[in-house]
């Protein structure tokens, strides 16, 4: 027999399957990450046409074994708006590829989604000029990915030196202070000649604010930290994702390439 199941889910990956049908990867609080055949889905006209990343979803999903197939989809929300932007829709395309690295296919991993969901709501929303648009959007972006890596137990070691064991307390003020960071254990006080990235107080200070739910923002309202500082935090986060999951997030580099311009 089948087991039908309705499964709502967030839309990860889509990818062809066959002649017309299309591969669809889901992240769910029920199942973790799942791989589903969406029948006719590649036709012009198709009920099942609106298979899209980046959208989440109710599905419902039979079989008798293997690849189970969608027979019913109902979009609950949409995040196309990510794609307006080269930097929202790279920074989108990181988080996605960050869940299916963190997450095992029938390994559930409480609080990924909802994660997820809260941070590309945030992505979607950016205002003032430009400029402000810009840096706004990549502090999103770091902070989205070191929540999730937290999640995913693949925290930045930030509160204690790996070395020593001593708290990580940044002397703000002193500008002759260091820490660095080792990329296979986390960070260590003082410069380490052969470390990949070094940080001085503030921009500790500012890394380890970063675990809390909001952004750091000034009591004026504006967020605190110049773009060049957020870029660094980024490579933080790229290099430490990079020694510590089995593979690259190619988002990444698109992401770097759009804060370019």
């Amino acid at each position: 027999m089948s087991s039908d199941k309705v499964l709502h889910g967030l839309s990860l990956k889509i990818g062809p399957l066959g002649e017309n049908d299309r591969l669809l990867t889901i992240l769910s609080d029920e199942e973790g990450i799942t791989r589903l055949a969406v029948p006719g889905a590649r036709r012009p006209r198709s009920s099942l046409a609106a298979a899209a990343p980046l959208t989440l979803m109710e599905l419902h999903i039979g079989g008798r074994s293997g690849l189970k197939r969608v027979s019913q989809m109902k979009v609950l929300r949409s995040y196309s708006k990510l794609g307006e932007r080269l930097d929202t829709l790279s920074a989108a395309q990181a988080l996605a590829e960050l869940c299916l690295l963190l997450v095992a296919g029938k390994d559930p991993q409480h609080g990924i989604l909802s994660a997820v969901l809260i941070h590309l709501e945030r992505l979607e929303e950016h205002e003032g000029d430009e400029t402000t648009k810009s840096i706004n959007i990549l502090a999103k972006s770091v902070q989205s990915f070191i929540h999730l890596l937290a999640l995913g137990g693949y925290g930045l070691p930030i509160q204690k030196c790996c070395k020593s064991g001593l708290p990580l307390e940044p002397p703000i003020g002193d500008w002759d202070w260091r820490c660095s960071l080792l990329p296979d254990e986390g960070f260590v006080i003082g410069s380490v000649d052969k470390a990949s990235i070094q940080l001085n107080p503030s921009e500790l200070a500012l890394l380890q604010r970063l675990l809390r739910p909001n952004l750091p923002k000034r009591k004026n309202g504006d967020l605190m930290g110049p773009k060049d500082v957020w870029i660094k935090l980024l490579t933080v986060v790229e290099c430490w994702a990079s020694h510590h999951l089995p593979k690259q997030i190619s988002a990444l580099k698109m992401l770097k390439e759009s804060l370019s311009h």
